[in-house]
């Protein structure tokens, strides 16, 4: 350890230095030393003290500062080592005649990063019935007092084989998906699962197809990684395989969201489906499809997933516990078709080594334990009842501005203008209702954009969607009516 001077040679050092001791840059329960260091810091960058100018013997200010003699010379070695002091043996310890650029000039970050906001209509919101919650704390409870080796050392790529077998058999009863629990990759969401097989599957600059309208985040992700996105429109019975074919021949990959579409909320049609087979058997294409909300259906029996039809040959299969349980859960999968599975898992090593292991038995106890289609159960029931008042509210308070189809799945539905309605009409009405949601238009790429809404009802107090949906009905009315007046005025 380097030997701080005591200074004890006469000079002209401030008895008593300009110290703060419990100003904001002063850390709360920090140690003596540490809070020292942060006041001296202070004072030198404030240029309190002039380069150059000795400080007081440390005897001296524990004196002033009343903290012991031990804790100044450690503040003192800090302020050495990090450049703000240069000590000589016999001399004393002096202000560094050059501060540090970096602490002499702080600057404050730009950028401002929102929370996504959670008023009523916001996507993404879920519910978890109290005794999940109870059963779930206990889990998670049991699985930390058997900690175990398992968590002290890099795992699987994959993630457990205990949850990813727990999953292959949720696929299986829930889905008609069959697969083995090899071919099933743990992930933190959809986005990463998608960033993850593109990498594995394609090269830079390859084409994919994706739905017009569609999920904007999912085109960003795609765009982002270095691949070139492809719109193709949707229409009554899904992805149009014709107009994919025409805009790109050559495309590697397609990005779909069969069973529920989003926003628009159609089934794509058997015909559709086997189309999209045929052709990415012919092209060497892979689909990859997005079962976001499949567990979420509210009249007759849940669709069979598409790579239930294909048998996990030509299509990836995406979920996640976002919603079927909570998003700040942070777990999603992938199904893979056999020849992917080396590839993708040296795609994912490559990435971030492998998943997070403490939340992994707990979810697979929620699985094989029952809770979780429990939880379903009693949460579909609850959605249910939140997607019935928001549409009746939203259809009998707009007086047929809007149109309200009810969706038989999901956890969203889309409320409409006529399609030659100004889309400035539903933004104005957005903005003067406080609404969340999104914009319908947002969700277009190169297709016609439409006016009107996509509104969630997932994880929602129903008086609060009621409420809600009769303020976002009535200033539509009105945001029409203005621009209605201002058309006949022009």
């Amino acid at each position: 350890m380097q030997k701080i001077p005591t200074n004890s040679t006469p000079s002209p050092a401030k008895s008593e230095l300009p110290l703060d001791l419990t100003g904001p840059h002063i850390t709360a329960g920090a140690s003596a030393a540490h809070r020292l260091y942060q006041a001296l810091c202070e004072m030198i960058v404030d240029g309190l003290v002039k380069p150059g100018e000795p400080l007081p013997p440390s005897r001296t200010l524990a004196k002033q500062t009343g903290f012991r003699r031990n804790a100044v010379v450690t503040a003192y070695e800090r302020l050495i080592a990090d450049g703000f002091a240069q000590a000589t043996v016999g001399s004393g310890t002096f202000v560094a005649t050059r501060i540090p650029a970096r602490a002499a000039e702080p600057k404050k970050p730009k950028a401002v990063v929102e929370a996504p906001r959670q008023g009523a209509f916001s996507l993404g919101c879920t519910h978890i019935d109290e005794r999940a919650v109870q059963r779930f704390r206990a889990f998670v409870g049991r699985r930390m007092r058997a900690f175990g080796t398992e968590h002290l050392h890099y795992g699987d790529p994959r993630g457990s084989r205990e949850l990813r077998a727990a999953i292959a058999d949720h696929l299986l009863s829930a889905r008609g998906l069959r697969c083995d629990p090899d071919q099933i990759m743990l992930t933190s969401g959809t986005l990463h699962a998608l960033r993850i097989v593109l990498s594995a599957i394609l090269k830079a600059g390859d084409q994919v197809w994706c739905e017009d309208p569609g999920y904007p985040a999912a085109r960003k992700t795609i765009a982002h990684c270095g691949y070139r996105a492809v719109s193709v429109p949707v229409d009554e019975h899904g992805l149009r395989i014709a107009r994919g074919r025409a805009a790109a021949p050559s495309a590697r990959a397609a990005y779909a969201t069969p069973s529920h579409q989003f926003p628009l909320g159609v089934q794509m049609s058997m015909p559709r489906r086997l189309e999209l087979l045929d052709w990415a058997k012919a092209a060497g294409a892979f689909v990859l499809e997005d079962d976001y909300d499949s567990e979420f259906r509210y009249d007759g029996a849940p669709l069979m997933s598409l790579a239930g039809i294909d048998h996990l040959q030509r299509v990836i299969y995406m979920g996640t516990f976002a919603k079927t349980l909570f998003p700040g859960l942070r777990i999603g999968y992938c199904a893979l078709p056999e020849r992917l599975i080396a590839d993708v898992t040296a795609a994912r090593a490559a990435l971030d080594r492998f998943p997070g292991t403490l939340m992994e038995g707990a979810v697979a106890d929620m699985l094989n334990s029952g809770a979780f289609a429990a939880n379903l159960k009693r949460v579909r029931k609850l959605y249910r009842e939140a997607r019935d008042a928001l549409a009746a509210t939203l259809e009998a308070a707009s007086d047929g501005t809007l149109s309200v189809p009810v969706p038989s799945q999901g956890l969203h539905l889309v409320a409409r203008f006529d399609p030659s309605v100004d889309l400035s009409v539903a933004a104005e009405a957005k903005q003067a209702a406080g609404a969340e949601g999104w914009l319908l238009a947002d969700t277009y790429w190169r297709a016609r954009r439409l006016p009107g809404f996509v509104l969630g009802f997932s994880g929602h107090a129903v008086p609060q969607l009621v409420a809600s949906a009769e303020r976002l009905a009535r200033e539509s009315r009105a945001a029409l009516r203005a621009k209605s007046k201002s058309a006949r005025r022009a």
